[in-house]
C-alpha cells in the first residue's frame, strides 16, 4: 500500500513537472511580451500629468475601454490643459464636472483606430492610404436621440446620410486637427489656422484650438497624442446654426421648407431597449435637393473614411443682410415666402453651400453646390467662423450673390407672371444666360403674352401645349415645346460687347436661335411680326429695362417676337409688286426658274429649319447681267439695253437663271452687317466639279462688302437691306455677283 501511494506521489509530481513546463512553452509563445507598452489608461497613469484626465476615464465608465485590448488614438488633454478649462468655466477642479461632461470629454477625444504622425495626416481611402489628404477623425462620441418641439413623436435623431437614416450607424462626430503636411499639401499656412484660432499658436499640430505637446505616445491598444486644451464635442453644422439667433431668418427656411420628420421602428426599438421607455423616434431628415444635410455627420458617404479628407461649408447671411435682400431681390414680386415656388427657396439655401471645406484663403476659388465661388471676402464680410463636427460655418454681413438671382435668367424666375418662360428657359437655356462670364440681353415673354398665341403648360402631363387660336385642337409635347422654343430663342441675344445695351439707334442682331431681330428708336421686330399686315403692329415697343450682372431685360408692351412661317419667296414678293420696286426683277426671274415652287413660295435647296441669306441686286445690277450675258433676254434692246427674258425656253437659258440665283444664296449660313461673320462662304451653287461655289464676305457694323469668284465686289445697300425671313436674311447689293462655272 506504501508502495503504491509512493509511487502516485512520484507519477503526480512529474505530472506537475510536465504542466508547469507546458504552460512555460505555452506563456513564452502566446503570452504577453514583457516589452510591451502599457495600455493607455496606464500610460497615462504613469506619465503623473494626465490626473484630471484619469478622473474623467473613471467616472465616465471608460476605464476598462481604455486598460484592456484595443485600437486607439487618444487626444489627452493633460493637467494644465484641464486649469484652462477650468478656468474657462469657472470651476475649481474636475469634482465640479458632471458624469455626462465627463463623458463627452472622453468620448470625443477617443478616435477609432491608431494614428501615429506618419498617418495621422493620410486619409484611408478604399485603396490604401492618400497621403496629406485628412485633417480629421471620427470619434467615439455621438449625440443619438433628442427631445424636439418640432418632432411628431417629441422625439428625434438626425439623419446619418444626406436625406437618409442608416440603421446601425451612430452618427458619430469627427474631431478636427491640423497636421503640417495636410495644412502644406492643401496650400494652407497658419494664417488658415488662425484664422479659426486667432488665440492659439499653430504648431504644426494642432487639435481644434489645442497643440500637440507629446505626440506618438505607443500604448498596447493604441497612441496617445498629449494635448494642451480640453477639447469637448464641437457642435453639427445645423447645431451651431440653430444655436445663434443672429441667424434665426435665414435657418427657418430649412426647418419650415426642407426640413421632414421620418417614424424609424429601427430607431425606436434601439432607444426603447436602451432607456426602457415606450417613446417613438422621428428621423430628421433634410430634401434630397439640397447640395447636403446640415445634420449629417458622415460627409459624403462614398467610402466609409469620406469624413477624414472632407467636409460641408455653410456661410449664413445674419437676420438683416437676409431679410434686406429678401424684401428688395426674392419677394419683389411675392407676397410671402410661403407663396415662394419651393425651388427659388432650394436654389436660395443650395447658394450658400458648399460640398466642401471652404477654407479661409480659398474662398474665390472653392464652388458652392452650384458650381460658384464664395463671393465674400473673408476679412470684411465674415463676422463670424467656427470649424465644426460635419463642416466649417462663416456667419455673413451680406448674401451670396447667386447666378440665378443675380443675372437676366432672376427675371423670369424671380416672378410669377414669367412661369411659363422660366419653365421653357430651364430645358436648355438656364446655365447659359446665368453665366456671369456671358453676356445676354434677354426679352422677357409674359405668360399672357405667351397665353395668347396658344401656348400653355400642362401638369398633367408635365408637358408644354398648344392651341392656335380660333381653334380648339390642342398639340401636347414635343411639337407644342419646339414651336415655343423657337419663340423664345428670338428672346435671347448673345451680347459680348453690350450690342443692345441701348435700344435708341438702330440694327440687326442674331439671336440665340440663329435666326435675326431687328431694332429701331426703342422697338424690335421679328421675321414673323413684320407679317403683321397692321403698320402699327409690326414692331414691338419696349417699355421698361432692368439691368442686371451680366446684361440688360427689357420688358415688351404685351406682345412676343414671334417667327414667320411663310418662305422667302413671300418676304421676296412684298419688295417686288412694281417695277420700281427694288426686288421686281431679280423676282421676276425667281418666279420663273425652275427652283420656285409658286404654291409654296419656295426655293429649290433651301431647306425647312436651315439658315440662309439672300444677296439680291438692285434692278440696275440685274439689268446690267442681262447685258453681259450672265441672264438670258429676248433678244430686243430698249434705248441700248438688252430686254429681259424672265421666261425662257431654252434649258440652258432656264440653267443659267438657276446658277444666278444659286449664287447669290449663301448655303447654311446667315449674315447680317453686325460686323460678326466674315469670311469665304458656300452658296447653294454647285461647280462642274461638284464643289460648292463660294464668295467672301467682309462684315463691319452697318456695312458689307461681298467679293466673288471673279475678284468683283459688291456693297450692301442698307436701306433695302436685313429683310427679315424664314431663318433667312434677306440683303440687297448693289452690283451682282459672278461665278466661275
Amino acid at each position: 500500500m506504501n508502495r503504491y501511494i509512493h509511487r502516485l506521489l512520484v507519477f503526480l509530481s512529474l505530472l506537475l513537472i510536465m504542466s508547469a513546463c507546458r504552460k512555460k512553452a505555452f506563456d513564452d509563445f502566446y503570452g504577453r511580451p514583457d516589452n510591451l507598452a502599457p495600455a493607455i489608461y496606464q500610460q497615462l497613469q504613469a506619465r503623473g500629468n494626465f490626473t484630471n484626465l484619469l478622473a474623467c476615464i473613471d467616472k465616465s465608465g471608460y476605464k476598462n475601454n481604455l486598460s484592456s485590448a484595443g485600437y486607439w488614438t487618444f487626444f489627452a488633454p493633460n493637467d494644465d490643459a484641464f486649469k484652462q478649462y477650468f478656468t474657462d468655466h469657472n470651476i475649481q477642479n474636475v469634482g465640479q464636472i458632471d458624469s455626462v461632461t465627463m463623458r463627452k470629454i472622453v468620448t470625443y477625444s477617443l478616435v477609432y483606430n491608431a494614428f501615429q504622425t506618419d498617418h495621422i495626416a493620410d486619409f484611408q481611402s478604399s485603396a490604401g492610404w492618400v497621403a496629406n489628404s485628412a485633417f480629421k477623425r471620427r470619434t467615439a462620441y455621438y449625440d443619438g436621440v433628442y427631445a424636439s418641439a418640432s418632432s411628431p413623436t417629441g422625439y428625434a435623431l438626425s439623419s446619418n446620410r444626406n436625406g437618409s437614416y442608416v440603421a446601425g450607424d451612430n452618427n458619430n462626430k469627427y474631431i478636427p486637427y491640423f497636421y503640417s503636411s495636410f495644412m502644406a499639401a492643401r496650400g494652407l499656412t497658419a494664417t488658415d489656422y488662425n484664422y479659426f484660432y486667432p488665440n492659439s499658436a499653430y504648431t504644426g499640430f494642432n487639435v481644434d484650438a489645442g497643440a500637440v505637446v507629446n505626440k506618438n505616445i505607443v500604448a498596447e491598444n493604441g497612441v496617445i497624442h498629449e494635448v494642451n486644451r480640453v477639447v469637448t464635442p464641437l457642435p453639427s453644422l445645423e447645431q451651431y446654426l440653430s444655436s445663434n439667433t443672429n441667424y434665426s431668418a435665414f435657418q427657418q427656411l430649412y426647418e419650415k421648407y426642407m426640413v421632414s420628420y421620418v417614424p424609424s421602428t429601427d430607431a425606436t426599438h434601439v432607444y426603447q431597449v436602451r432607456t426602457g421607455t415606450t417613446n417613438q423616434v422621428d428621423i430628421k431628415t433634410y430634401s434630397p435637393t439640397l447640395g447636403f444635410s446640415p445634420n449629417n455627420e458622415n460627409y459624403v458617404k462614398l467610402q466609409d473614411n469620406d469624413g477624414q479628407s472632407d467636409g460641408y461649408s455653410l456661410i449664413v447671411p445674419n437676420n438683416t443682410a437676409f431679410n434686406t435682400y429678401m424684401t428688395e431681390v426674392i419677394l419683389e414680386n411675392y407676397k410671402s415666402i410661403d407663396k415662394l415656388p419651393i425651388s427659388i427657396i432650394t436654389d436660395l439655401l443650395n447658394a450658400h453651400m458648399w460640398q466642401t471645406t471652404v477654407w479661409p484663403s480659398k474662398f474665390s476659388t472653392t464652388n458652392n453646390v452650384q458650381g460658384e465661388p464664395a463671393r465674400f471676402n473673408a476679412s470684411t464680410d465674415i463676422i463670424d467662423k467656427k470649424v465644426c463636427s460635419n463642416g466649417i460655418f462663416y456667419g455673413s454681413n451680406k448674401v451670396q450673390l447667386a447666378n440665378v438671382f443675380n443675372s437676366v435668367y432672376a427675371r423670369p424666375y424671380l416672378d410669377p407672371n414669367y412661369s411659363l418662360m422660366t419653365r421653357a428657359l430651364d430645358l436648355s437655356l438656364k446655365y447659359i444666360i446665368i453665366n456671369p462670364s456671358i453676356k445676354v440681353t434677354l426679352f422677357m415673354l409674359s405668360d399672357a403674352t405667351l397665353r395668347s398665341y396658344g401656348f400653355d403648360y400642362s401638369t398633367a402631363s408635365s408637358a408644354f401645349t398648344y392651341t392656335a387660336p380660333g381653334t380648339t385642337t390642342t398639340v401636347i409635347g414635343s411639337t407644342a415645346q419646339n414651336m415655343l422654343l423657337r419663340i423664345l430663342n428670338t428672346h435671347v441675344v448673345l451680347t459680348p460687347n453690350g450690342e443692345l445695351n441701348n435700344l435708341s439707334g438702330s440694327g440687326i442682331v442674331e439671336t440665340y436661335g440663329g435666326e435675326y431681330i431687328k431694332y429701331s428708336n426703342n422697338s424690335v421686330q421679328a421675321s414673323g411680326n413684320t407679317d403683321n399686315t397692321d403698320p402699327n403692329k409690326q414692331s414691338i415697343k419696349v417699355t421698361s429695362s432692368r439691368t442686371t450682372s451680366n446684361g440688360p431685360v427689357y420688358y415688351l408692351n404685351g406682345d412676343a417676337l414671334i417667327y414667320t412661317n411663310n418662305n422667302v419667296g413671300f418676304h421676296i414678293a412684298k419688295y417686288a409688286a412694281k417695277s420700281t420696286d427694288p426686288f421686281y426683277s431679280f423676282y421676276q426671274y425667281l418666279i420663273n426658274c425652275p427652283l420656285y415652287t409658286a404654291s409654296t413660295q419656295s426655293i429649290n435647296g433651301i431647306q425647312t429649319g436651315v439658315n440662309y441669306t439672300i444677296f439680291i441686286p438692285t434692278n440696275t445690277a440685274i439689268q446690267d447681267a442681262i447685258n453681259k450675258g450672265w441672264l438670258p433676254n429676248n433678244g430686243t434692246t430698249t434705248a441700248g439695253n438688252k430686254n429681259p427674258q424672265y421666261n425662257p425656253t431654252s434649258q440652258a437659258d432656264k440653267d443659267l437663271v438657276s446658277r444666278f440665283i444659286q449664287y447669290h444664296i449663301l448655303n447654311k449660313t446667315t449674315v447680317a452687317p453686325d460686323g460678326k461673320k466674315s469670311g469665304i462662304f458656300p452658296t447653294l451653287l454647285t461647280t462642274s466639279t461638284g464643289d460648292p461655289a463660294t464668295f467672301t464676305v467682309a462684315n463691319s457694323l452697318g456695312s458689307m462688302q461681298i467679293t466673288d469668284a471673279t475678284g468683283g465686289v459688291a456693297n450692301l445697300v442698307p436701306s433695302t437691306s436685313n429683310v427679315l425671313s424664314n431663318y433667312t436674311v434677306i440683303h440687297q447689293i448693289d452690283t451682282f455677283l459672278k461665278y466661275k462655272y
